[in-house]
């Protein structure tokens, strides 16, 4: 176990999808002797990198599930989390950030700021993380780091500053120049392991100069004494190191460092980065809530001596049974000692503790607060709370976005669909943005997810770890039917059976009714319908209204009146009535002139300002009313009200349409009549399916 807690970092790489966080962790793996060989992502050796551990994540060559590893470097000991770029599996990025005290931005050099970088930035400052940005890709064609850096300052707000120059860009990109030591630093040898320092060359010493003036007017902010020693013109490099430290740990600062992970360049830089300024566990404060005392904030402290608080952040379905990561916040953890899960209140003992190195584990008996592990054998969910029982405390939940696109699923055959159970189970509890429900007007298993791609790599999942195929479709809109005009009706049901009859006579009208889905309304006076029976009425009617006569949905906005009626001394009866609410509503329904609704949702898209045009394309395109645009900072939000039944696919659309830089929520906002082609094409179908049937 780790006891100096001053030279432990729990760190993330995070970044917008193919910036190059994978191939970095792997050479951070390497430099640290954590690895022995590199292997790429899209590894033609078939090996693929070390933290893609998924059969998955080698054949798409994109990173799925977050995965862990540790390091040691310059004395320090490093928890890395490397996690995954694309926008569907945004959960991974939350639930990582959520335990870490630091990250890499990672931003290509080309590219620069991109959709899924304001995304990550964002869940950065959700939960307060001091990070670094590396601008990575400096040999790519157009590599312009420089822009880079002022994209940071623009568009993400940041106070970053260059503290390293490139020696070289494109294919002429040879290493970085340090503007803390001012020297020149290439990268030579197989593996770019060995580190030249020289001076820098004549032709970029004074740009040199003038950005390490830059860096200091910047970072004198942050440190008094540096401000002093810079009119003593007596600067060093420990009163640098530690003024971007001040500046980085309140997350006023952001140091931009520069490389190239691929061709080995810039990395045992970046790595001393993280060692002198990120955060160590004493250095942020977390807050858990009491909850003894009316869930009342509580302060945890980085301190190996006082009670129990560890966060079981993200869950996996291991060899062993399910592998719990934790991040423990105060206290320590033993093999074999019991913990209190404080949602269940379940006492569990631990029976395996092991430290991650990707897919690969390694047995530890004792680990403390600060630092990230896993256990195995402990049933739990993702963002549950354990403690010593000594303390009531529970650490606050991740925050978890909205589905945004969903499908509906059906097993092949009768293995697949107890497969198919056993699978939706787990990922459920796996991840909490993949959500499965059973629709009840349908009957239909619905998937939903992040994205098209969320959806996928579980199906694919289903099929390759369950065996279980399954066939997948739209799921079914819950449309609507609803009368337009008010109508009369004048109904007796009279039947003759054998001994007593049944008779019932009810009379009144239906109409329009914006104000409830149903409301029955009893104008009876004199006593022509008995009493007993008016509930008897209110029933049946009700009971007509689960499925339509046009496409079979249910019927609402209907407001029924009855003002007359008869009744029969002998052959009345409760059974009687509701037959005659029922033969009444059959007989108005079509005078009533009904239409069929659908679900209008009211969809909030953001994106750049200069995207705006096609944003709105694929509104209009949808049948979509905007409802309102505002603009800010370069951002722009259209609101708009759209067809539910249009918004399938539209991420894929809206993505390509914005070079993936846009994103958009939707919730539901009412119910609106189809057009008459849309509507004539929905009877045609619903008479169709009741053909077959």
């Amino acid at each position: 176990m780790q006891t100096d807690l001053s030279i432990v970092r729990n760190i993330g790489i995070s970044a917008h999808i193919d910036s190059g966080k994978t191939t970095l962790t792997e050479r951070i793996l390497f430099y640290t002797n954590r690895i022995h060989a590199i292997h790429d992502v899209r590894g033609k050796d078939g090996v693929g990198a070390k933290m893609d551990s998924m059969e998955l994540d080698k054949e798409r060559g994109i990173t799925i599930a977050s995965a862990a590893t540790y390091c040691e470097w310059d004395d320090h000991h490093v928890n890395i989390i490397d996690t995954p770029g694309h926008v569907d599996f945004t959960i991974e990025v939350e639930r990582s950030l959520r335990v870490l005290d630091g990250a890499i931005l990672v931003l290509c050099s080309v590219a620069g700021v991109q959709s899924q970088s304001l995304t990550v930035d964002r869940q950065m400052r959700r939960y307060n993380v001091p990070r670094l940005a590396f601008v990575n890709k400096c040999d790519r064609t157009g590599a312009n780091p420089k822009r880079v850096a002022q994209q940071l300052r623009d568009q993400l707000g940041h106070n970053a500053v260059l503290i390293q120059l490139p020696l070289g860009l494109e294919e002429k990109h040879d290493g970085i120049i340090d503007l803390i030591t001012m020297e020149a630093v290439s990268f030579s040898g197989p593996n770019g392991e060995e580190i030249n320092r020289g001076p820098i060359p004549a032709d970029l010493l004074a740009d040199a100069e003038e950005h390490r003036e830059i860096m200091l007017d910047a970072i004198s902010m942050f440190d008094d004494d540096l401000m002093e020693a810079m009119l003593e013109e007596s600067v060093t490099e420990e009163h640098i190191h530690k003024a971007i430290r001040s500046g980085v740990l309140t997350r006023e600062l952001t140091p931009v460092l520069l490389g190239s992970a691929y061709k080995n360049k810039g990395v045992q830089p970046l790595l001393d980065a993280v060692t002198r300024y990120l955060p160590a566990p004493p250095d942020v404060e977390n807050t858990g809530v009491d909850l003894s005392n009316d869930e009342a904030p509580v302060t945890l402290d980085s301190d190996f001596d006082k009670p129990l608080v560890v966060l079981a952040f993200k869950l996996e379905d291991g060899r062993y049974g399910q592998l719990t990561y934790l991040r423990i916040y105060q206290g320590t953890l033993k093999r074999d000692n019991f913990i209190h899960n404080m949602r269940t209140s379940k006492k569990h003992r631990v029976g395996r503790l092991v430290r991650m190195h990707s897919n690969e584990m390694e047995e530890i008996t004792v680990a403390g607060a600060g630092d990230i592990v896993a256990m195995f054998g402990v049933d739990c969910a993702s963002g549950d709370t354990f403690t010593d029982n000594s303390v009531q405390v529970a650490m606050t939940s991740m925050f978890v976005p909205d589905p945004v696109i969903s499908l509906a699923i059906k097993p092949k055959d009768k293995k697949a669909e107890t497969n198919m159970s056993k699978a939706l189970g787990r990922f459920t509890k796996e991840d909490p943005t993949f959500r499965v429900w059973t629709d009840k007007e349908s009957n239909e298993t619905i998937i939903a997810g992040m994205g098209e791609l969320h959806l996928e790599v579980y199906i694919e999942r289903m099929k390759r770890e369950y065996q279980a195929e399954v066939d997948t479709s739209p799921p079914q809109v819950a449309y609507r039917e609803a009368i337009s005009e008010r109508a009369e009706f004048n109904y007796l049901h009279k039947k003759q059976t054998g001994g007593s009859g049944q008779y019932g006579r009810v009379a009144g009208y239906v109409e329009p009714n914006d104000e409830a889905d149903f409301e029955f309304v009893d104008k009876i006076v004199g006593g022509v319908i008995p009493r007993q029976y008016i509930p008897s009425v209110e029933k049946g009617f009700k009971s007509m209204l689960e499925k339509g006569a046009l496409i079979g949905h249910p019927i609402v906005n209907t407001r029924v009146v009855i003002n007359d009626g008869s009744a029969h001394a002998v052959d009345s009866s409760e059974m009687a009535f509701q037959e005659a609410a029922r033969g009444a509503w059959r007989a108005v329904y079509q005078s009533a002139k009904p239409r069929i609704l659908e679900p209008i949702m009211m969809v909030s898209i953001e994106g750049p300002a200069e995207h705006q045009g096609n944003i709105l394309t694929t509104i209009m395109q949808r049948r979509g009313m905007v409802v309102g645009t505002t603009e800010e900072a370069g951002q722009t939000r259209v609101e708009a009200e759209v067809p539910l039944s249009e918004m399938f696919g539209y991420s894929n659309t809206l993505r390509s349409n914005t070079q993936g830089k846009a994103e958009f929520s939707m919730e539901f906002a009412k119910y609106a009549p189809v057009p008459d082609s849309i509507a004539q094409d929905l009877i045609a179908k619903a008479e169709e399916k009741r053909a077959s049937k």
